[in-house]
């Protein structure tokens, strides 16, 4: 009996990548990230070569799959800024200057590594479809990405799984030709509660940022539904009620 368990079980590491549903995988990787509705709070770092150091905090929330909003805690000089994005539709809004603004996903609203897609990201499944599994060691799969149109920020990405835990531990942001744009690293795994177990940092890095580095720190979230009502142009300066 026991001779025949471990030969099943080598059967099954040995299982083909090929034969694995990579879309339905990258739903349960999205899923173990976030809820598909949720409230966040996040602090975005950026370390320069030189040593300087900016820090903001963030308030997210988020509805279904193309609802994303994010209030600006700190620091004080852009505390009440906020962002919005209905699909690939992004607008800032800064406290008395007029109307909401539009950004674009290549932009960033706070400088750094991270652009407006990273800050205001989407599920992965929701703007890409798996065109390719591989296992490149018994404890990951490795998915290939292809963005579904032309507006979304990275046309191909490469996706690391950590096959126990159906989390990412990499990501390589590339571009139609498959130059490197940056890389997502996956760490320090923390339980949230609810039953969120997920990453609680996501560093990144860019050969074309030489010496700098980007860091996302994730403190808290949380399962919670909202009103489409929260996510419009005129709630922008409003999403300090929330909280």
């Amino acid at each position: 009996m026991l001779k025949l368990l471990g030969f099943i079980l080598t059967l099954a590491m040995a299982w083909p990548a090929h034969a694995i549903d990579g879309n339905a995988l990258l739903k349960e990787v999205d899923r173990n990230l976030n809820p598909e509705s949720y409230e966040m709070y996040r602090k975005l770092i950026n370390l320069e070569p030189d040593g300087r150091k900016k820090e903001f905090t963030l308030f997210s929330v988020k509805k279904g799959a193309d609802k994303v909003a994010a209030l600006f805690l700190a620091p004080a000089s852009e505390k009440g800024r906020s962002t919005l994005r209905l699909g690939d539709n992004m607008w800032l809004n800064i406290p008395n200057v007029g109307k909401p603004i539009r950004i674009t996903s290549l932009q960033s609203v706070v400088g750094g590594i991270f652009n407006n897609a990273d800050i205001l990201s989407l599920d992965y499944g929701d703007e890409y479809d798996v065109v390719q599994t591989e296992q490149p060691d018994p404890a990951h799969l490795l998915l290939l990405l292809k963005a579904r149109t032309r507006t979304v920020a990275y046309d191909q990405l490469s996706m690391w799984v950590d096959k126990a835990r159906t989390l990412p531990t990499r990501i390589e942001c590339k571009t139609a030709d498959g130059m490197l744009i940056k890389t997502l690293h996956f760490k320090e795994i923390k339980d949230f509660g609810g039953g969120i177990v997920r990453p609680s940092v996501i560093e990144t890095d860019s050969p074309l940022y030489r010496g700098y580095t980007s860091i996302m720190l994730f403190a808290g979230i949380k399962k919670r539904e909202f009103k489409d009502e929260v996510f419009t142009l005129t709630f922008m300066p409003n999403l300090e009620s929330l909280r």
